[in-house]
């Protein structure tokens, strides 16, 4: 066996143990978000749930986590988006700026969905950098909240973002009429389904 032929099989072996060690990284850290959602919910002070749905809380229902939907996307800054009164689930509205557009394949198709940033949070120094992925899919209404789920964001620092579905949750008006949660646009529609994150609260 040549020189070369083993180096390179030595370099295919260490690409492959990087790339396991990424996706159990992956998996690792979708984990230990749902442990902490779910610590979130048990909190009586902070918990969405009403009373007697926390009484009798087990923890919330999740898709088995599933690598498929953690993709890389990129991320095209734009800058020059106007604000806009985003619908919520009352006669409230929230006003926000498209702060940016994920380009990202999944499952042999090509996607992009929005990002937004809350204009009310820019000038608070524990969420001025946070940036909002509303999102609808195949599943609403059948195995996930009818009227569709969130995943948080910081401002990339990067071109190229992760975006873990696996991190998918609930607006809190799954669970109580006490909510205004906003509506997610129409262009954040992806054509699919998205069995992943948070399922339909038992009672949706």
């Amino acid at each position: 066996m040549s020189l070369f032929r083993n180096f390179a099989i030595i370099l295919v072996l260490s690409i492959s143990s990087i790339l396991q060690a990424q996706v159990l990284d992956a998996v690792k850290a979708s984990e230990e978000y749902q442990v902490q959602l779910n610590e979130d919910f048990r909190d009586f002070e902070e918990s969405p749930l009403e009373k007697e749905d926390l009484e009798n809380f087990d923890g919330l229902e999740f898709f088995v986590i599933d690598t498929t939907y953690i993709v890389e996307a990129e991320f095209i800054r734009t800058p020059s988006e106007s604000p806009f009164e985003m619908q919520t689930s009352t006669s409230r509205t929230s006003t926000y700026v498209k702060y940016g557009e994920l380009y990202f394949e999944l499952k042999g198709k090509e996607f992009m969905l929005n990002l937004y940033q809350n204009q009310s949070l820019r000038s608070d120094p524990e969420y001025f950098d946070y940036l909002f992925l509303p999102f609808t899919d195949e599943t609403n209404g059948i195995s996930t909240y009818v009227g569709g789920r969130y995943i948080d964001f910081s401002i990339p620092e990067e071109k190229t973002v992760t975006i873990d579905f696996n991190r998918a949750y609930n607006p809190y008006c799954a669970y109580s009429g006490r909510y205004s949660c906003p509506i997610p646009p129409k262009e954040n529609h992806l054509e699919t389904s998205i069995p992943a994150g948070v399922k339909k609260f038992a009672k949706n």
